[in-house]
């Protein structure tokens, strides 16, 4: 996959080996995973598992995460993207497409999480023509909640999933097909 996209103030395009070491930093912060299972990551060898994970998705799903970097400086401050979701089930979904992101904890309270959102919103309705989009969310995490309910989700339902959390299941449907 080579699709490089932006927004007024990121480049989006596909992670890549090289992102490994950021992406490292990023999720081995425990302020990073607190509403992500709480498993920061322990060694590089996780970010590129997950690296390699996402490209067998591109070539898959033709879709993945992406790598997000900072338009200004050409820091990688995160990624975000749509997802296709075959691999498991989630509160008893599967085959969906899910919205999410994750960004270095240097990078939150500035806006680009809701500025990714909205641009990957808009790309899976009017350029994927996805029918629905899914996104789920830890119950407690106030930040992420509001950012999609600002960008136009819905919130649908609180689920507790396999070991014991409270998420939230939102989604949005697209009003063009």
């Amino acid at each position: 996959m080579h699709l490089e996209l932006e927004t007024k103030r990121l480049l989006l395009r596909p992670l890549e080996l090289s992102d490994a070491d950021a992406m490292f930093t990023m999720d081995a912060n425990p302020n990073v995973h607190k509403y992500l299972w709480q498993k920061p990551a322990q060694n590089i060898e996780e970010s590129i598992k997950v690296i390699e994970y996402v490209h067998r998705q591109y070539k898959e799903n033709n879709i993945g995460r992406y790598a997000t970097i900072l338009k200004e400086t050409g820091e990688f401050i995160g990624w975000t993207g749509i997802k296709f979701v075959n691999d498991l089930v989630e509160n008893g979904n599967t085959n969906f497409y899910d919205y999410g992101y994750r960004l270095s904890e240097s990078f939150w309270n500035k806006g680009y999480a809701t500025e990714a959102t909205k641009f990957w919103l808009d790309y899976g309705f009017n350029q994927m023509n996805i029918e629905k989009m899914n996104a789920y969310t830890h119950a407690e995490n106030g930040a992420s909640n509001h950012i999609l309910e600002k960008c136009g989700m819905k919130f649908m339902e609180k689920y507790v999933a396999e070991d014991g959390i409270n998420w939230k299941w939102w989604q949005m449907i697209n009003n063009k097909k």
